[in-house]
């Protein structure tokens, strides 16, 4: 295909899956509903050239938005007059069961929207806001585009000429951030400039555009440069050394971003006690490893101390079994040939044909803050590839503290975290996610349920047979779920308590079983980012209840690679939904 063919094909792209959405409806009330959905995303893709890019439409990629304060009012009017559109021009009894979902899911997108906008101030007081656009989104250009490479490049420049405005919106706009928040931000603008100075180059190779690109890079640069000296003076005199959210916004932030029908006292009651359960079962497993893990030593008593010390000593020795810093791309690409094969054979569901998950050593100026990530195929661009990257030590860390981390992401662990991101976690999930025809479920995802699967996922293959009854295996993976269960009690304590950073710290060290190195991190991650750390505990019970609800009510006819896939038909939905499409996609052939 030649560019020009190619360009229109995406351009065109919206047109396309909006019009496989309509071919579908079932009723008049349907296809006008369908309609205003496709114009309402049309005017969002125009105004936000970033968001456009990061769903796969590459009309706007040479633009970048305007966030000014006018322009952030402009849309939270529209917002406002597309939600009083819904309820006073259709008619919700007459949408089809599906188009009611539909609505149901737009219409809760936009009250979540107007409440955020209004409630969590992420222009005023979080900086991290503008590192998408400052680097994100040229990134994003290079690494995950369907168009020819020097258009890419083309638009990168293009866009990069226009970050300036985005570095005097952002100085204008900042006002008191947490200071935990600013510190982040400090961080990551450091990598924003990092990406500049030497991973935009990494990416693009030899171009005859190189010398054009560099010359603006280093204008930007200046821009970059004189911006830090304004987050770390100005904006850090300000900064507000109050982080927390507070119990009643805490709450319904929570319910906007799970949308399942549940409060935040309902979650940390349900996580406290699964945390029990889970630390019940470290342990059970745990003495059956001791003597393996400790021989000779004497088993410690069987009291609460006794039994973290257990548990705590048995996973430091499994730890120790870890590769070099140098093989962990090597290491994950080796698991994943293992997870294919037994996925396949034991029929846990179909897997994507073709594969476009490509997995990669994630650039310089993107690690320190995770070890792996998945960025998927865009919505809009569905047949893009999909990036499964994986973090060595940042090469500036000292010795112990990569032998820190190497042991915590040890062999066992890479394949607990190649489970939830790709296998059939993550990857494999948005790819079925990427083949629902509703555009409304294409775009809006819920988080709690693409986490949730992932999370589900890890304890899931193991039960099926994954390791072959490997009890080191069975350990980390409960450690990771453990993990999950504590986000959600920390998430709810940092927010709606006085809890203190000591204290966090060593319900994470000395109950959760976590590197100090892991640790602190979580309680900055904490700190910043309410509500998020819940949604994977969610996600997981009520993807975990679904499946014993419906394997009961089948009984001898349950086939778990049927009932996977029926749970993936759907895109990604709020998972109050999942029980009665699941159960009506069961009743047809798979």
């Amino acid at each position: 295909m030649n560019p020009l063919s190619m360009a229109r094909k995406l351009a065109t792209s919206l047109t396309v899956t909006a019009s496989a959405g309509l071919a579908s409806a079932d009723s008049p009330e349907d296809l006008r509903f369908a309609a205003f959905f496709k114009d309402y995303l049309e005017d969002e893709l125009r105004s936000h050239p970033v968001f456009a890019s990061n769903m796969g439409d590459h009309r706007y990629d040479h633009q970048i938005d305007d966030l000014s304060a006018k322009a952030r009012a402009t849309r939270s009017k529209v917002q406002r007059e597309t939600l009083a559109k819904l309820d006073s021009q259709f008619d919700y009894a007459k949408f089809s069961r599906p188009h009611q979902i539909d609505f149901e899911v737009f219409r809760h997108d936009l009250e979540e929207k107007i409440w955020t906008a209004e409630n969590v101030r992420k222009f005023e007081d979080d900086p991290r806001t503008y590192s998408e656009y400052l680097s994100g989104s040229v990134y994003r250009l290079l690494a995950q585009s369907s168009l020819p490479k020097e258009t890419n490049i083309r638009n990168a420049i293009a866009r990069m000429r226009l970050l300036p405005e985005v570095i005097e919106v952002a100085e204008r706009t900042l006002k008191h951030p947490p200071l935990p928040v600013l510190e982040t931000g400090i961080k990551q603008h450091q990598g924003v400039i990092s990406f500049y100075e030497k991973g935009i180059y990494d990416m693009i190779g030899e171009s005859p555009q190189r010398a054009v690109l560099e010359a603006t890079a280093n204008e930007l640069l200046i821009a970059l440069r004189k911006h830090t000296l304004f987050l770390e003076g100005a904006l850090r005199a300000r900064a507000s050394k109050e982080w927390r959210l507070g119990k009643e916004k805490f709450n319904l932030k929570l319910q906007f971003e799970l949308n399942a029908n549940t409060t935040a006292d309902e979650v940390l009651a349900q996580a406290e006690a699964e945390f029990a359960r889970v630390t019940n079962d470290l342990y059970v497993v745990a003495r059956q490893l001791w003597s393996t893990c400790l021989p000779g030593e004497t088993l410690p008593a069987d009291d609460e101390g006794g039994r973290n010390e257990t548990i705590a000593q048995v996973l430091a020795t499994i730890g120790r079994e870890h590769g070099k810093p140098e093989d962990l791309t090597r290491d994950v690409k080796a698991t994943v040939d293992k997870l294919r094969a037994f996925i396949h054979d034991k029929d846990i569901l179909r897997l994507p044909d073709p594969d476009r998950c490509e997995i990669m050593e994630m650039p310089e100026f993107r690690r320190g803050n995770s070890v792996a990530y998945i960025q998927a195929a865009p919505p809009l661009d569905p047949d893009n590839r999909t990036i499964y990257a994986i973090s060595p030590p940042p090469a500036n860390w000292s010795a112990e503290r990569v032998e820190s981390f190497l042991q915590e992401y040890n062999r066992h662990m890479l394949q607990i975290l190649t489970i939830h991101e790709a296998y059939p976690g993550h990857y494999v999930q948005l790819e079925y996610h990427n083949r629902e025809q509703s555009l409304v479920r294409r775009i809006l995802r819920s988080g709690v349920f693409v986490e949730g699967w992932a999370v589900y996922t890890e304890q899931m293959m193991l039960d099926q047979g994954y390791g072959d009854g490997d009890l080191a295996l069975r350990m980390t993976q409960l450690k990771f779920y453990l993990r999950a269960v504590a986000n959600a009690i920390l998430d709810h304590r940092m927010h709606c308590t006085a809890i203190s950073d000591e204290e966090a710290l060593d319900f994470l060290i000395n109950r959760c079983f976590q590197a100090e190195g892991e640790a602190r991190p979580k309680i900055i991650r904490a700190k910043q980012s309410s509500v998020q750390l819940s949604t994977y505990f969610v996600g997981r019970m009520a993807l975990y209840q679904l499946r014993q609800e419906i394997q009961r009510e089948m009984g001898a006819q349950f086939d778990l690679g049927r009932y996977h896939e029926a749970v993936m038909a759907h895109g990604s939905l709020p998972v109050k939904h999942l029980g009665e499409l699941v159960r009506r996609r069961l009743k047809k052939p798979r």
